[in-house]
């Protein structure tokens, strides 16, 4: 079956393209759905959210769309909803639920921005223990379907981000794994499914997809269910690394899903 995308971003937050020309993109590849997950709402300066005004214009463009394109595309209206957004996501036909900061002593540490302020935060916040960290990072992520009712569980190990490059944290000690796959060990008890997310490989960070191989083999163990996302920000990424994801977790006898019908039944 042909792929289609989910984990989108447009121009709402901080997406190249508008929702029309993302629609467009899609139709041209031949999807049979496209998905919208412009970022939720957050009391924090920044310029990668949408506004409260801007939240309410996003729902009423992609309810366009959906009825001027509805004989060409399923497109479905979604939120890329923060564990640290403010309100409960409401009038969404999906969530994708996410972890971008971890809060110590009071203070939101950005976890995907730069590298250089995630080591700043872990020398001055964690006295240098990055596995601390690690580990308050994965026990929020363990509470995020409680908090965001998310339909899927966005890259679970996100502060992997700028691994291959800076080695911040050790992926293969004991404690790192234990955190991670405790929370994995949460979330299979929720109707969610876990994302294999491309959207890192496309902006130059990494080379594989997220989550690290032995995070993707504990879940495909167990019997979870995956969906391939792209995490695309612009119409050349909409469906970027998402075949080669799709032969990856073939070639293991994983599930995962295609359509949203079959995610929002789970």
């Amino acid at each position: 079956m042909t792929l289609s995308a989910f984990h989108t971003h447009a121009s709402f937050c901080h997406g190249a393209n508008t929702a029309e020309e993302m629609v467009k993109k899609a139709l041209s590849l031949g999807c049979p759905e496209i998905g919208f997950s412009c970022h939720s709402y957050m009391d924090v300066e920044n310029d990668w959210c949408m506004t409260r005004d801007g939240t309410l214009k996003y729902k009423a463009e992609i309810e366009r769309l959906k009825k001027e394109y509805s004989d060409r595309i399923k497109v479905y209206l979604g939120i890329e909803q923060d564990y640290f957004s403010p309100a409960f996501p409401e009038g969404y036909d999906y969530v994708i639920g996410s972890v971008h900061f971890v809060s110590k002593n009071g203070v939101l540490i950005p976890l995907d921005i730069s590298a250089g302020d995630l080591k700043k935060a872990i020398n001055e916040l964690y006295d240098g223990d990055a596995l601390a960290l690690a580990e308050d990072y994965y026990e929020t992520v363990s509470d995020v379907y409680n908090k965001t009712g998310c339909n899927i569980v966005g890259h679970i190990d996100l502060i992997t981000k700028f691994e291959e490059k800076e080695k911040i944290f050790d992926t293969s000690s004991e404690r790192y794994r234990r955190a991670a796959l405790t929370a994995v060990d949460a979330l299979m008890k929720k109707p969610v499914v876990f994302e294999i997310n491309t959207g890192a490989i496309s902006r130059g960070y990494r080379t594989s997809p997220y989550p690290e191989d032995f995070i993707l083999d504990y879940i495909g163990e167990r019997e979870g269910t995956f969906v391939i996302s792209p995490d695309a920000h612009s119409t050349d990424t909409l469906l970027f690394g998402m075949k080669e994801a799709q032969e990856l977790i073939k070639a293991k006898g994983y599930r995962y899903f295609l359509s949203m019908e079959e995610i929002v039944k789970k």
